[in-house]
């Protein structure tokens, strides 16, 4: 997760020539693939950051999307954040209203490795539900592991998808902004308590 968050900012500041190992380091090795150890250097270049603005998603812009059935907010963390049956970090439990849940490790295999193509493709389009990628934002609890969730979106072929980077801890800070808990129900409108 914090590769691609990584690949992510590094993307965002324009920079393209970025990719994440798939499986890691762990999988290199056990791969026998060459590892050399001892200092290595390269000679210093200049990076120029271009931020693009199109990759993320403001406050506002998730404000005011709510409840709109032609946007998809998909929410990265834990099935049990999602719902609000437990809260770790923040100081309120739950969900932006509308949100689906997609837990960035379901885009993983046992061994840790993104699932095939086609098999992530369709756990990916399930989740959207009709909406393009590029009518879509992803969060999480602080804007990282929703970083996965954009990474296995252009994995699957299905780039577009936006960052809303201050996600769960900025939107529940707030006790004005409404919250939902359980499990979102097909067609959105939040399930168990409503929102307060």
């Amino acid at each position: 997760m914090f590769a691609s968050r990584l690949w992510w900012l590094l993307r965002w500041l324009g920079h393209d020539s970025v990719a994440v190992l798939d499986g890691g380091l762990a999988r290199w090795l056990a791969e026998g693939r060459p590892v050399s150890a001892g200092k290595q250097s390269r000679p210093p270049r200049r990076f120029v950051p271009n931020p693009r603005p199109a990759m993320v998603a403001q406050l506002t812009d998730v404000t005011a999307r709510l409840g709109a059935p032609d946007w998809r907010l998909i929410d990265a963390r834990a099935p049990e954040r999602y719902r609000g049956d437990s809260e770790p970090l923040d100081r309120v439990p739950g969900h932006i209203p509308g949100a689906v849940n997609h837990f960035y490790q379901t885009n993983l295999t046992e061994a840790g490795m993104f699932r095939d193509r086609d098999d992530l493709r369709a756990r990916l389009d399930a989740t959207l539900r009709g909406v393009p990628p590029d009518r879509s934002i992803c969060y999480c609890g602080s804007g990282v592991t929703a970083c996965q969730n954009l990474l296995a979106f252009e994995h699957a072929g299905l780039p577009g998808v936006r960052l809303y980077p201050g996600s769960w801890s900025e939107w529940s800070s707030d006790p004005d902004r409404p919250v939902a808990r359980g499990d979102e129900k097909k067609g959105g409108g939040p399930s168990g308590p409503p929102p307060r």
